[in-house]
């Protein structure tokens, strides 16, 4: 059965956030960038067509001023740009929750599974998985055990986040649980899981050349050539 679907809690400052984005936001919308970009993204949400340099710009413009947010001000800000088509918003909300993740506990895993579940592409899913959900399981390493029921989910975009969220770990990088995920999904038949693979062991190979090297060298035969040729890309 589906989760049910969050509800977003009452935030004054969210309020305030909302009234100034959804104010700002289409005074910089470009119907001839909106139909490019849509189509970029395979028509997976409506765009206002904001370049992402003026779109970061006006961002600032619509925080200036406000504090820092509490769990559940970000809780909110997100659920509710999510709720809106455009997906500048939703960049907006995925750039948000990155900026503030240190002040999320480890109860916004949640949401964060709802929002990549929701409306999803590589563009926001691969966000919350290295900055987000990656940084939620380095500060709760009690999470890990959730990420291990995140490989084997159906939504591959759920599994894809299982395999990226160690992607900025470096040193703290569990070989093991990363080598085993991509064990786990190597016989995927999904580009995107497939090109994951490959992309999480191509960064790591950064910090253990000589691990990544090896572990592909032993698995050849279970992983596909694009997981082969990502991640010796750089070896």
């Amino acid at each position: 059965m589906a989760a049910p679907r969050p509800t977003p809690p009452a935030s004054a400052l969210a309020d305030t956030v909302l009234d100034r984005l959804t104010s700002v936001y289409p005074t910089a919308a470009d119907p001839a960038k909106a139909a490019g970009m849509e189509a970029y993204l395979k028509g997976v949400c409506p765009f206002l067509g904001i370049p992402s340099p003026r779109r970061r710009e006006l961002s600032r413009a619509v925080l200036d001023g406000t504090p820092r947010p509490d769990e559940a001000d970000a809780t909110a800000i997100a659920l509710r740009c999510w709720e809106l088509p455009e997906r500048e918003y939703h960049y907006f909300a995925a750039d948000y929750l990155r900026r503030h993740v240190k002040r999320l506990s480890s109860g916004f895993l949640p949401t964060a599974r709802h929002l990549i579940r929701t409306r999803s592409w590589w563009d926001t899913v691969d966000a919350l998985a290295a900055h987000v959900v990656g940084g939620l399981v380095a500060a709760d390493p009690k999470l890990a055990a959730e990420m291990d029921r995140w490989i084997g989910d159906p939504d591959l975009w759920v599994a894809r986040t299982a395999l990226l969220h160690q992607l900025r770990y470096k040193e703290a990088t569990d070989a093991d649980r990363l080598f085993g995920y991509c064990l786990r999904q190597s016989g995927h038949r999904d580009f995107f899981i497939r090109k994951a693979i490959g992309w999480c062991l191509r960064e790591y190979a950064k910090t253990a050349p000589d691990a990544v090297a090896a572990f592909v060298a032993g698995h050849r035969d279970e992983l596909s050539p694009l997981s082969v040729r990502e991640a010796l890309k750089n070896l």
